[in-house]
């Protein structure tokens, strides 16, 4: 890789995190601006990458990710990559929703547009027009452009139940599993199937069939990896949880490689158990929520998933805390992700790593 000499020492490094092998201290991903650099503003918000993607002007986004990567310090296991992405309701619209966002917002959302499950069967809309075949061609085109230089991330995809919340509504969708069940029964199955070809589809068109893969969580694979979740989950009890979602999880987790899971909010807590059972899961990003503790004061919780033989990445942590609290973490199973000010910083936090682990 261009903007990291050492990739393939980083890749060995990957190889052993996955294994929870420890070579001479816990993985790290740390950035900061290069000596004497500064890093320009970033143009990557989710207006002007789906409007970009929509119309076709890859390069703007490109070539303003690239000015940034010229400048960045990459210290650790730390990789380029551009982190595409056309909002949290993206699957939803590959289904045939519409997106919308603003210039001013730092989201996007679909217009819901299922009304009744018993007259709607969740299909990937293929039309050459529609978002999933957009998405194709910006990945086919980013793919060539970063070649040797950059990776592309996975799609953040929010599959599942995730995809059917969007479409038909979160609170429309909780009634839903009360007055129809046996619809979304059948509805989560017809979802589930659409997750192995949107996911083929973004594999293959950004060539990580030949480079690997990486999500918005900055862990490499040499495979199939992405980020696994489901937001919905925080709002249904144990027992929907496991009659409409676990299974679509485990199946996700199955087909990928590598993945992590994305746990976000102390709500969905309740069914921690049951996803530390899905053996495929190989780590977990605990997210507390807003208006929570960070993840430094949930130590509980990030050894209760250690205990269980799942690495965490932990993203919130500031250099100092990392240096005064990893140890008390197994080292074999955690990541840090992290930017500090300067690369002397950087290059710090690395070593003293180095000299205690």
């Amino acid at each position: 890789m261009f903007c990291k000499e050492d990739f393939r020492t980083d890749q060995k490094a990957f190889g052993h995190f996955w294994n929870h092998e420890i070579v001479d201290r816990p993985i790290v991903c740390v950035t900061s601006p290069k000596r004497g650099m500064s890093i320009p503003e970033s143009n990557a918000s989710y207006y002007n990458m789906l409007n970009c993607c929509l119309n076709g002007d890859y390069d703007s986004l490109l070539a303003n990710y690239e000015r940034r990567i010229d400048s960045i310090f990459f210290g650790g296991e730390a990789l380029p990559y551009y982190e595409f992405a056309i909002g949290p309701d993206q699957f939803a619209a590959f289904m045939g929703g519409e997106l919308e966002t603003r210039p001013e917002m730092h989201t996007s959302w679909i217009k819901s547009f299922v009304k009744d499950f018993a007259e709607y069967t969740p299909r990937l809309d293929l039309s050459k027009g529609g978002y999933l075949e957009k998405v194709k061609k910006f990945y086919e085109y980013a793919s060539f452009r970063a070649e040797g230089r950059y990776f592309i991330q996975m799609l953040d995809l929010h599959s599942n139940m995730d995809a059917l919340s969007a479409a038909r509504n979160p609170q429309e969708l909780c009634f839903d599993l009360l007055d129809c069940p046996e619809q979304i029964e059948r509805a989560m199955r017809e979802v589930r199937n659409l997750y192995a070809p949107v996911y083929e589809a973004v594999f293959k068109a950004g060539r990580m069939d030949k480079y690997g893969s990486i999500g918005w969580a900055p862990t490499y694979c040499d495979g199939k990896f992405a980020v696994v979740q489901c937001d919905f989950a925080c709002m249904i009890s144990n027992e929907l949880f496991r009659k409409f979602v676990l299974e679509a999880v485990r199946e996700e987790a199955a087909y990928l490689d590598r993945c992590v899971y994305h746990y976000d909010g102390k709500e969905a807590l309740r069914h921690l158990d049951d996803i530390l059972a899905i053996e495929e899961i190989d780590c977990i990003q605990w997210v507390p929520g807003d208006g929570q503790p960070r993840t430094v004061e949930w130590m509980d919780i990030l050894k209760k998933i250690q205990k269980a033989g799942k690495s965490v990445w932990i993203y919130d942590w500031t250099p100092d805390e990392i240096m005064c609290r990893f140890k008390e973490l197994e080292p074999n199973k955690v990541l840090f992700s992290t930017h500090v000010s300067t690369q002397d910083e950087a290059e710090r936090l690395l070593e003293y790593l180095r000299r205690n682990t």
